[in-house]
């Protein structure tokens, strides 16, 4: 918590400092009176840098929010999977069905104790994670069905453990591809250049309140931007919920045998 209001708050002073300290810095190197041509001049810039400037933040804000909506739901569908494993492996009723359910219950305690965590951290899945998945895997790809209805429960948990090495990886690569640094760059200098130009109006205190205002809210887009880049690690982590969840079921039980 106290990481997040620090993040916060460094995001948003930082935006305000910037303009407020582009806008003095110029009027500062500009010490003189400017004539109206200059103040239509200081307009048409105005509208034109910000316009491009608010649209950059607005693509990638966009993009970055598509992508934090689609760890929740690649976390219900790989959830969901599990789930439809565990339940398929007792209607099969085949002598692994203790070992299988077994493997996805610590499966699930991995992700959530353990890989959620390191993802954010250090931007990568647990070997315990893709062992454990390996081990379900095969243990499926041996059974052997005698009748059809085995036969059609076999070739469904099939699928569904490949797709669960599908959507592990997709959870890693939500991780592996953070905002890029030219945006950044381009975000804090679009910042200084909207500003620059405010320095034909007179340094007032409201004046200034609104410059402070345009940099506050900068920041807090941008510290949006930050926080879903990484929806693995605070400000702005998505919660594992769909496999705690899981946890609170009979998957989070030791099996019967």
């Amino acid at each position: 918590m106290l990481g997040t209001i620090l993040i916060t708050i460094a995001f948003v002073a930082g935006t305000v400092a910037l303009a407020l300290a582009s806008y003095f810095g110029m009027r500062a190197l500009v010490n003189s009176d400017v004539g109206s041509d200059s103040r239509d001049l200081a307009g048409s810039v105005i509208f034109r840098v910000s316009a491009l400037h608010g649209l950059i933040l607005a693509l990638v804000f966009a993009q970055e929010m598509v992508g934090y909506q689609k760890l929740e739901i690649y976390s219900v569908e790989e959830a969901t999977a599990i789930a439809d494993l565990y339940n398929d492996i007792s209607r099969y009723g085949a002598p692994a069905r203790v070992e299988v359910q077994q493997a996805l219950t610590d499966y699930v305690r991995v992700v959530v104790d353990e890989e959620w965590a390191l993802l954010g951290a250090e931007k990568r899945l647990t070997s315990k994670g893709w062992q454990l998945r390996e081990k379900i895997y095969l243990a499926i790809l041996d059974l052997e069905p005698t009748t059809p209805r085995q036969t059609d429960l076999r070739r469904h948990m099939v699928e569904k453990a490949q797709k669960i090495a599908e959507l592990r990886q997709d959870r890693e690569n939500m991780a592996l591809h953070p905002v890029s640094m030219m945006f950044w760059c381009a975000a804090v200098l679009g910042v200084v250049l909207v500003t620059i130009p405010y320095f034909i109006f007179a340094p007032t205190p409201l004046n200034v309140a609104l410059l402070g205002v345009y940099g506050a809210f900068t920041g807090v887009v941008m510290l949006f931007i930050y926080a879903f880049s990484n929806p693995y690690s605070p400000p702005g982590d998505v919660r594992p919920a769909a496999f705690e969840r899981l946890l609170e079921t009979e998957i989070g039980q030791p099996p019967i045998p």
